[in-house]
């Protein structure tokens, strides 16, 4: 991993950041502590030749987006065109809102959807990725939710954007979930997991918790992982000190 690969998830400075000042501010602060680029999502309204000058301007990379599931199910052709003015190659679908996982059929009607989206990505020159939360580690009629939405889909149609935190969360191995996605994992999401005082699971600065880091990094980068996202989705301060303080961890694990 080099350090040009690391990447900060707006979302995490999400009401910092709602109008186009905000944005403008906020993304030279991201810049300041030495990130090479975002992933849009989660920000105040803003159009997106504005946004696309913005990221020129601070000499920040769109890695990714994160744009709304009907948007990325029933318009992929306007997130292509979108995500080609911000100059980004990667549109991830957020969470599975109002979709039933109820029974088999239905986890494999939505897979049909995501590849149908996917397919018209893929001829867009689009990665189409699917981030995953705690829900997809449900079993349903005994198999994973998560196993079969990726089993059910052609892999250069719908690839993975793996939540540290939430395969963790989930029961999952994080290290595990980089490895089997190899050469279908072009983002990957940092966020650490933490037991507090309270006896209580909570979000933390990459390092501070109890991932095993050097693992889930190497096995990232043996799957051929291009984007390393830092998203930390409740912050205990500062959500800018938040990035500040997982990238210097993650910094000290970069390549030259």
């Amino acid at each position: 991993m080099k350090a040009q690969q690391l990447a900060a998830q707006l979302y995490t400075v999400r009401d910092q950041m709602k109008t186009p000042a905000e944005i403008v501010a906020g993304l030279r602060r991201i810049r300041q502590i030495g990130y090479a680029a975002v992933q849009v999502s989660g920000i105040g309204p803003i159009p997106v030749d504005e946004l696309a000058q913005a990221l020129r301007d601070e000499g920040l990379v769109c890695c990714a987006t994160h744009e709304p599931g009907d948007e990325l199910l029933n318009h992929p052709e306007r997130v292509a065109a979108k995500l080609h003015q911000l100059g980004s190659r990667i549109a991830a679908y957020p969470y599975p809102g109002g979709v039933s996982f109820a029974t088999l059929a239905d986890v494999k009607a939505f897979a049909r959807r995501l590849d149908q989206a996917g397919r018209a990505f893929r001829a867009a020159g689009i990665d189409f990725c699917y981030h995953n939360h705690h829900i997809e580690f449900q079993r349903v009629e005994g198999r994973l939710v998560l196993d079969v939405i990726f089993s059910e889909t052609d892999p250069s149609h719908v690839k993975a954007e793996l939540d540290t935190y939430w395969v963790q969360f989930g029961g999952g191995d994080p290290v595990a979930w980089c490895r089997r996605m190899k050469d279908r994992l072009p983002t990957l999401h940092l966020k650490d997991y933490v037991i507090n005082a309270q006896n209580q699971v909570v979000f933390a600065e990459v390092g501070s918790g109890n991932l095993a880091w050097p693992a889930i990094l190497a096995a990232a980068e043996d799957a051929s992982c291009p984007w390393f996202i830092v998203e930390q989705d409740v912050c205990p301060g500062d959500p800018f000190e938040s990035l500040r303080k997982s990238y210097q961890f993650l910094k000290a694990h970069t390549a030259p």
